[in-house]
């Protein structure tokens, strides 16, 4: 049986029951992606005898070669398809160096809940796995085949899933407080979203021109301005057209963002469908507009009440990454850390 596993965040992280529905940024995908495969890279005749060391010191906690190579294991046919030596050397220092960097963040976290006494336990373990079968809609035997069909162990998956929830405790309890996304700032943010998706949609359009001649002088520019906002004055829906005959302009067609120069798109942008804009200048004389009509794109935009909560996992997911990054680079600060490699 071949089973993929769409292992997203939502199981997991209902299972450590997060602050206020934070997701699990890191995807059981990924995972399943870092953990269970002990291939080692094609290294060197010269260290073709180092079989463990250690490459790293968190404070007073090792962090060992085997662990590097398990983690990057995973990654070894992209960089034995590298064209040279040199390349496949680089690129393996490069990767070495990333898995490292990753090992040590993990160490400072386990050191940091051992802190703040936050633990994951068995049953948090089995809960989040419970809910990765329930999304997967797979029996228990179902879904452990799938998982040694991907290259490992239910063990190994097991302790990986550990580190991850503990990660996602620690983080939790580190932002409360510091993290709130109010019915305001949602709210806000949806409009911005519509704000933009209207700005994509279509628009049709007509315009009165009243042309500048080449080389005006600054009073000739000011008399044709002039008349330009008499006119805009006496402008409605019911006259334009004959405004149009009578000083010259015409229908624009139909217009996207980026048809026009942005002057006029922003004066355009701005209006609702029946209405006549101020006098624009424009490159060769003064415009004004009459929207006809825009694309609504009903279907295109859903309501506010239908992606609310997405929009607000959203926000949570981007304040949460913040408080990680801000979390470890004190956590980094505040450690004695020996790299080795």
């Amino acid at each position: 049986m071949t089973t993929r596993l769409d292992l997203g965040s939502h199981g997991a992280s209902r299972a450590a029951q997060p602050v206020r529905g934070a997701t699990m940024r890191t995807g059981l995908a990924a995972l399943l992606a870092l953990v269970g495969a002990y291939a080692v890279f094609g290294s060197s005749p010269a260290r073709a005898d180092v079989v463990e060391q250690v490459v790293a010191i968190v404070n007073d906690q090792a962090i060992w070669l085997s662990e590097v190579r398990r983690r990057a294991a995973p990654y070894t046919p992209q960089i034995m398809a590298a064209s040279s030596q040199a390349e496949r050397v680089a690129l393996r220092e490069q990767l070495y160096t990333q898995v490292l960097d990753g090992l040590i963040d993990e160490e400072l976290i386990r050191q940091a809940a051992t802190r703040m006494h936050v633990r994951v336990s068995n049953e948090d373990v089995e809960r989040a796995i419970a809910n990765v079968r329930r999304q997967n809609n797979l029996a228990e035997a179902d879904f452990w085949d799938a998982v040694r069909e991907q290259g490992f162990s239910p063990a190994q998956y097991r302790d990986d899933l550990r580190r991850q929830l503990l990660r996602l405790k620690v983080l939790n309890q580190r932002a409360r407080g510091r993290v709130n996304i109010t019915e305001e700032d949602v709210r806000a943010r949806y409009d911005e979203e519509v704000r933009r998706s209207n700005r994509t949609l279509r628009f049709r359009a007509s315009h009165v021109f009243v042309e500048l001649p080449a080389g005006a002088s600054a009073t000739e520019t000011a008399a044709v301005r002039a008349r330009a906002e008499e006119l805009q004055a006496r402008l409605t829906a019911r006259n334009f057209q004959d405004a149009v005959a009578a000083v010259g302009g015409g229908d624009l067609g139909w217009l996207r963002q980026g048809d026009l120069p942005q002057d006029l798109e922003q004066e355009l942008l701005r209006m609702e469908p029946g209405q006549v804009s101020g006098v624009v200048r424009g490159p060769n004389g003064y415009h004004v507009f009459l929207l006809h009509e825009r694309e609504q794109g009903a279907a295109d935009v859903p309501s506010y009440d239908e992606v609310r909560e997405y929009i607000f996992r959203q926000m949570l997911d981007t304040a949460m990454a913040r408080q990680e990054q801000l979390f470890l680079t004190e956590l980094r600060r505040g450690a004695l850390i020996e790299r080795r490699i």
